[in-house]
């Protein structure tokens, strides 16, 4: 068993925008508490976590990365998290496996698009939150106004539990001294202030403060914990982690001040419309929070965090409400790119598993149970590219190694378009997937062609309208004949199902055996389009007439004629092309609201309201077609400077614009049929 127990443990995920200093922040805490024997530097490529040639390259993290370091008798799982907003998938879906989220600042750079993601994503799943502004050593910063905005933009919980002091070159606890010298603010008003919040998470401690206007130091820290867990207070520290600076106040503060698995946030088993706590004490249940891929051996590690009973390695895994179970293995214990095997993962800890076939967000017992933990909510991939070998015989090659991405990274989505029969990648925004292009290159030796996928247009028809055909063909003996008279007419938009199926034939004009074979044909008409190539949706189709002749009449005779008859019908009904339409939401700095709403105009979008957010912000939420979209990431960067983020989804579906028709059917037109 570890040498640690469940109180012992405090699991946290580092989180920030790009550039912040989040991996050098975790390369201190490996070389101060001497897991490392240097200190690794993202910059010079010499990083303990950010091991991936792809990451090297860009000098950025992509994935998430877990590490483990020992201060203070406390055992602190630390999850690294990418800080580029089109890899905030990995970074989400780390907080599922912590109890607190360490949102880091630049210094310099301020509260930025990831910073406020990241808060609100750890916020709204009910971990406890601290701030770690990073780089005080920076030129031109001014620590005192980005206090004010942190407490503007994130509330009056932000308190400072240290301050700045000899400019820059240590800092000051504000928690254990009661006056002192700083760079800027009064370490007198920070320990009231840190007293103040401490006292609101406990109602007995309040009416103590309101009493005797003071708590002792041993008050103070024995409910810091239950604070922070609470979110009644939301420190902040600095630190300089390249000059090791705060670093050791910063890991006390954690192993003193951050809740245990015991304080923090509570998971719940959901069963359907149910909910039951996960009891530590209970058999073994844990969650997977991310999934790597060793590009040396080819290995698969499951990262799963325990939240109830105890795992060994010959013990049982299983799904829920499935029986048949496989092998742990080895459990592992991770060290950045290195690993080290672990006897039994308890309440609290995080381990991985190497082999077993597990995805992000699957729930594991060790004994037949059912239901699961909920994640964190993940964003909708919404940046799409359709894409196509460039050396003929490699589609295989391809289906193999995206679904390799889709295993590791949350927020990748692939699927072969059955109407467009293209294959669509889909990621958070341009560079996510230009970065999974380049694994693709590098891992696979694949190169292919991209292009925008197609936009999935609907046809629909407008009028009633008859259609007619007789199919005959003669090539010497058994020929092949059917004639059908059939009738259409519009259902309501949106229809289930989108045909409505009506045999109205009277005597044997059409033996009953030939309906499967008219309705197929029809249905194959439904699925290719009729004006530009797309389905056709919401239309009831009535045969009520026809011929047929003893000797030739066939199913493919009838099949053909039903299509051509529904064709003609359809092209005389006044057909109309429909557009996918999204819902949107844009956040987007004050100053740039004019150019959004702007630029949404001239996409045909229809903005439906504004709301301001703290720090100067504004959420704008609208209408758009999908088609006007395509390209938004993009242009929402170019108008923001890289300070907007935006979020869609699917609402509805729309007639196209009578002088865009024209467009979308010479650029794709209708499928033509064989014998046309």
């Amino acid at each position: 068993m570890p040498s640690y127990s469940t109180n012992d443990i405090r699991n946290v995920a580092i989180v920030g925008h790009s550039g912040s200093g989040k991996t050098s922040l975790c390369e201190a805490f490996l070389h101060v508490t001497g897991a490392t024997n240097r200190l690794g530097s993202v910059a010079d490529k010499t990083s303990h976590l950010d091991t991936d040639d792809e990451e090297k390259d860009r000098d950025c993290s992509i994935e998430s990365h877990v590490l483990n370091v020992t201060h203070d008798g406390k055992h602190i799982n630390i999850i690294d998290t990418p800080g580029a907003p089109d890899f905030i998938g990995p970074a989400i879906a780390s907080l599922a496996a912590a109890e607190t989220a360490i949102i880091t600042i630049h210094a310099n750079a301020g509260i930025q698009v990831n910073t406020r993601r990241m808060r609100d994503q750890a916020k709204a799943f009910g971990l406890a939150r601290m701030v770690v502004v990073n780089r005080i050593d920076a030129d031109n910063i001014d620590l005192e106004g980005l206090l004010g905005a942190l407490s503007e933009t994130f509330g009056a919980e932000v308190t400072p539990v240290n301050l700045p002091t000899g400019g820059g070159k240590g800092v000051i606890d504000c928690i254990g001294n009661e006056g002192g010298d700083s760079d800027f603010g009064s370490v007198e008003e920070a320990h009231t202030n840190i007293m103040e919040r401490v006292a609101e998470a406990d109602d007995e401690l309040m009416n103590k403060y309101f009493e005797e206007g003071v708590l002792s130091a041993d008050e103070v820290s024995a409910n810091l914990p239950k604070a922070v867990a609470a979110g009644s207070i939301v420190p902040v520290l600095f630190t300089n982690a390249r000059g090791n600076v705060g670093i050791k106040e910063l890991l006390a503060f954690v192993a003193a001040g951050c809740p245990s698995p015991a304080e923090g946030k509570q998971r719940s088993l959901v069963v359907g419309e149910d909910e039951k706590p996960v009891e530590a004490d209970g058999p073994f249940c844990g969650q997977v929070f991310k999934v790597a891929v060793d590009p040396r051996s080819n290995m698969k590690y499951s990262f799963i965090r325990t939240f109830s009973g105890t795992l060994k390695s010959d013990d049982n895994l299983l799904l829920p409400g499935e029986k048949k179970g496989m092998r742990p293995g080895h459990l592992l214990k991770f060290q950045g790119g290195e690993h080290k095997e672990l006897d039994a993962a308890v309440p609290g800890d995080i381990f991985a598993l190497a082999k077993l076939d597990l995805h992000i967000g699957y729930t594991v017992f060790n004994e037949l149970n059912d239901g699961k933990i909920m994640m964190p909510k993940l964003p909708t991939p919404m940046f799409s590219l359709a894409i196509e070998p460039k050396a003929r015989g490699d589609e295989t090659k391809i289906g193999d190694a995206v679904r390799r991405f889709t295993d590791i990274d949350p927020c990748f989505k692939t699927f072969q378009d059955p109407q467009t029969k293209e294959m669509v990648i889909s990621g958070v925004g341009d560079l996510h997937l230009r970065v999974v292009l380049s694994k693709m290159l590098r891992h696979f030796k694949l190169d292919v062609n991209t292009k925008p996928p197609k936009i999935p247009y609907r046809e629909t028809i407008s009028a009633e309208a008859n259609g007619h055909y007789r199919h005959k063909k003669q090539t010497g003996g058994a020929g092949q004949f059917g004639e059908v008279y059939l009738k259409i007419e519009p259902l309501e938009r949106g229809s289930d199902p989108t045909l409505e199926w009506s045999w109205d034939i009277f005597g044997a004009s059409i033996p009953g055996q030939f309906e499967p074979a008219v309705k197929k044909g029809v249905n194959e008409l439904m699925g290719e389009g009729a004006l530009a190539g797309f389905p056709i949706q919401d239309v009831k189709v009535s045969v009520y007439d026809g011929k047929h002749h003893a000797v030739d009449s066939k199913e493919v005779a009838f099949k053909t004629a039903g299509k051509r008859a529904f064709k003609e019908a359809v092209l005389k009904a006044k057909p109309i092309l429909l557009e996918p339409v999204v819902d949107i939401e844009i956040t987007v700095p004050a100053d740039n609201v004019g150019d959004i709403t702007g630029d949404l105009a001239q996409r045909r979008g229809r903005p439906s309201g504004q709301d301001m957010l703290p720090g100067n912000m504004t959420v704008i939420t609208g209408q758009v077609p999908l088609a006007k979209v395509s390209d938004y990431h993009s242009r929402l960067s170019s108008i923001t400077g890289g300070k907007g983020s935006y979020a869609m989804e699917f609402s509805h579906y729309e007639m196209v614009p009578s002088n865009e028709v024209q467009q979308v059917v010479a650029q794709y037109g209708p499928k033509k049929d064989e014998d046309e």
